[in-house]
């Protein structure tokens, strides 16, 4: 099969091709900029310069695909340059979606996000769950992703263009770029002041992310939306779980999130004056003051998806970083 792949030099997308060359498929990357995906041609990636904001740069690399994973996205909670989130997310997967359909590609998987439902407050939700905004967004990367789900991607899916909708939540793992990542080398280097003490997110393992999208593709139902990720855990026992697989000390501070909440507009305000860090701005203060909590049910019943307890994947993550950074491990001991 051959699979035409946005996203390729991302954190998700790279680990999807590199599955689907592991699986023997033939895949034809878009990527921005060609000198960053010298990777994904050693193992054999067609790589074709292109933006998914540029429509007819798609035609090429698309034609004649088996199938699209659309899974490039502007994802940068707390960046300060927030301009190009709505072109990318909400223009970008139209020119896709839109391609696809001119094309008769037989399926497509989009990857969307749990924050589509925003804080869902203790509960945990399924893709039947629907959160209407009315305009108060936690943050840039919520208020565009949630456009092009439910202005762009269902309303395709529901007028049918062939296409599964992929929702991962907090994905995380060796070759993280995000916040999370951020997070995890503070507290390894005993730079993280303090955790909030009951926000809780799905901890989803990018190799299961990525397996997660590659069942969608094989055997999820045109139409669905799909949850594909892990157990739930507050950050705070996300810590706990590193300091026992790493011995060093999680931060003992762990105020609660609504405290995280009440900062945010005063972060705005400072934000708006200085360039912050984007673990400090007031977006991010946001995303940490409430539960994103979903259940994955659906996916491992149609799908056979299987998401690896959090304590496995955290090893691996953490162990990868220190290795980075120079330190020593447990498993040096």
């Amino acid at each position: 099969m051959r699979y035409f792949v946005t996203g390729g030099t991302g954190f998700i997308g790279g680990r999807v091709i590199q599955q689907l060359r592991e699986a023997g498929h033939e895949v034809a990357a878009l990527v921005r900029t060609p000198t960053m995906a010298k990777h994904l041609a050693e193992i054999g990636a067609e790589i074709y310069p292109g933006d998914i904001t540029d429509k007819e740069s798609l035609r090429q690399p698309m034609t004649g695909a088996d199938g699209v994973f659309h899974i490039a996205a502007w994802y940068k909670v707390g960046e300060r340059n927030k301009r190009p989130a709505e072109q990318i997310n909400v223009g970008g997967t139209r020119n896709v979606l839109e391609m696809m359909q001119e094309l008769a590609i037989p399926k497509g998987v989009y990857t969307s996000t749990i924050a589509v439902f925003g804080n869902t407050r203790g509960q945990i939700v399924d893709e039947t769950y629907f959160h209407d905004p009315q305009g108060k967004w936690i943050s840039e990367y919520e208020r565009t992703k949630w456009l092009a789900h439910y202005q762009v991607a269902r309303p395709m899916a529901d007028a049918g263009l062939p296409l599964v909708i992929a929702m991962p939540a907090l994905v995380y793992g060796p070759g993280d770029t995000s916040i999370v990542r951020k997070t995890f080398i503070q507290y390894l280097q005993g730079k993280l002041p303090m955790i909030p003490r009951d926000v809780a997110y799905n901890w989803g393992y990018i190799d299961d992310v990525a397996r997660g999208h590659l069942l969608a593709m094989e055997k999820g139902r045109t139409g669905e939306d799909y949850i594909i990720t892990g157990e739930v855990a507050t950050f705070a026992k996300a810590l706990d779980i590193a300091e026992e697989i790493t011995g060093i000390p999680a931060p003992r501070l762990r105020p609660p999130k609504e405290l995280m909440g009440m900062l945010a507009p005063l972060m705005d305000a400072v934000g708006a004056l200085v360039p912050l860090p984007e673990m400090y701005a007031g977006e991010t203060l946001r995303s940490m003051a409430g539960t994103f909590t979903v259940s994955a049910e659906k996916a491992r019943r149609e799908l056979g998806f299987q998401a690896r307890p959090i304590k496995e994947g955290l090893g691996e993550t953490l162990l990868h970083e220190m290795r980075l950074l120079g330190m020593p491990t447990p498993e040096d001991s």
